[in-house]
């Protein structure tokens, strides 16, 4: 049966708004893949009629969203600073919050010749977007599970990134010293209401979740840091909204200097950093 672009947008909608916050973009976004045309198009063109085989694809991809699947496992990619990456089960969806991560790394650190450490890369997209902006650093990244280092991996050869990819619990497989260690480690309470809602149900608990505070990554990242950072290297970990007190007591407790916390896009504290001064 013969659809237009505009019905097929409209009655996604409606399927997806008791399910998503983002039914609208949702629905065009899959809409605009499965028919392999740009967002503008759909508004541009949205009285021209769908094909059967359009419109098959994005009714299955449809169920899925209405399933709960994120938009992004279900597409198996997502933008991240302006790039596209290739995402699985196996990994953390990137998030626009993570972009200020970068953004702080790239100004705190400046544009010297620098070694990098990103601690849990999941799709590598921290680590490929600092060597694919400041071309100059050494980039090490690390992931404990095996997946998600093979799809970082991958990332990283899709957009010509030289990364030095490793299998490591943390610094277990990382024996040197770094200019920067940046972190986006798993930062939500065992107990946390939002990981049996939307779409954090789908993606990996232990990419997610760190204790019964959810600090149990940053503390053991916090203490072991010390021994691979250079004297004046830098420490970036995103975390938790209400967490940037505790982030930043740990920080100078562990002997870090001039700790400062940022704001992310919805003026909560997401990102904290220190730097070492020790010796």
């Amino acid at each position: 049966m013969s659809a237009t672009i505009a019905t097929l947008l409209a009655t996604a909608r409606a399927q997806l708004a008791p399910v998503s916050p983002s039914a609208a973009l949702d629905a065009r976004i899959l809409l605009a893949e499965a028919l392999g045309v740009s967002d503008s198009y759909l508004f541009t063109w949205s009285d021209r009629s769908v094909d059967a085989a359009g419109q098959a694809r994005f009714h299955a991809w449809l169920a899925r969203r209405v399933a709960g699947e994120p938009v992004a496992y279900i597409l198996g990619a997502r933008e991240f600073y302006g790039r596209r990456f290739a995402v699985s089960p196996a990994t953390l969806i990137p998030r626009p919050d993570t972009e200020l991560l970068v953004e702080l790394t790239l100004q705190q650190a400046g544009s010297a010749a620098l070694r990098v450490l990103d601690l849990g890369t999941g799709t590598g997209a921290v680590a490929i977007t600092l060597a694919l902006e400041r071309p100059q650093w050494q980039l090490v990244a690390v992931d404990r599970v095996p997946e998600a280092l093979a799809l970082a991996a991958a990332n990283g050869t899709e957009l010509g990134a030289r990364v030095d990819w490793r299998c490591s619990d943390w610094f277990a497989a990382v024996p040197e010293c770094f200019d920067v260690i940046v972190s986006n480690p798993p930062y939500i309470r065992a107990d946390d209401p939002h990981l049996v809602q939307g779409d954090v149900r789908f993606e990996p608990a232990s990419a997610l979740v760190a204790g019964d505070d959810g600090l149990d990554d940053v503390r053991r990242i916090v203490a072991e840091a010390g021994v691979h950072l250079r004297a004046g290297g830098l420490l970036l970990l995103e975390h938790g909204y209400d967490q940037g007190a505790a982030v930043r007591s740990c920080l100078r407790q562990a002997g870090f200097d001039a700790v400062t916390t940022a704001r992310d896009y919805g003026d909560q504290e997401r990102v904290t950093w220190g730097r070492w001064t020790q010796c």
